[in-house]
């Protein structure tokens, strides 16, 4: 009874991670579902500063991926933002942000929400068990997108990690930010795909044009 009473006391706290370049309804439709679905207090947006498994060479400067991140976020009062990442010096790892939020939330329960694609990622790094110990995480996929490939990369984990793995649909993750940041480059619209303050601060900083 009490060891039940105590977890039940327990706050949670999501933890988004991304190179949001930019963010978009997608993201904030899985963060909601996901402070909903799994109880927390609120979800923190943590945009990664120099993505260490990242190919593309021309992801945008870390205070533009911060401000657009900060106006999406701002009409939720569940939502906030953490520059962690993007002020730290070197690579962003995993690892180094959730001991960083762990101290900083002492007691509290760790979700870290990604995508399936990113979350394939993070179980061939270093330090995975030590991750998965310290949160669980939140694998958001788009409707129809195929788990083959992460059941079978869970195949490889102890039980006690598997079950640590989450996975939440989100029907609104079918947007992507590589298509929004082509539909720029062809003056195509990008009205609805995201937040109208974002689609403004794209435009006035004429990102995603060359």
């Amino acid at each position: 009874m009490g060891a039940h009473a105590n977890r039940k006391a327990t706050k949670r706290i999501g933890l988004m991670g991304g190179t949001f370049d930019p963010i978009h309804h997608g993201h904030l439709v899985a963060a909601e579902e996901a402070r909903y679905q799994f109880g927390m207090e609120k979800v923190i947006f943590i945009p990664a500063g120099i993505p260490p498994h990242k190919t593309r060479k021309d992801i945008s400067p870390p205070h533009h991926r911060l401000e657009m991140t900060v106006r999406a976020v701002a009409t939720n009062p569940s939502f906030a933002v953490s520059d962690l990442e993007i002020h730290r010096e070197g690579p962003s790892y995993t690892i180094d942000t959730v001991r960083a939020m762990q101290e900083m939330y002492c007691g509290w329960e760790l979700f870290f929400i990604t995508g399936a694609d990113a979350v394939l990622e993070i179980l061939t790094w270093k330090n995975v068990n030590e991750l998965l110990q310290k949160c669980c995480f939140i694998a958001a996929t788009r409707p129809g997108y195929r788990l083959g490939s992460l059941d079978r990369k869970l195949g490889d984990l102890p039980p006690a990690s598997v079950a640590r793995i989450k996975t939440l649909e989100v029907p609104a993750l079918a947007i992507s930010s590589t298509d929004i940041r082509r539909r720029v480059r062809e003056g195509r619209p990008i009205k609805y795909l995201l937040p109208k303050a974002v689609e403004e601060y794209i435009y006035q900083h004429s990102l995603y044009r060359s």
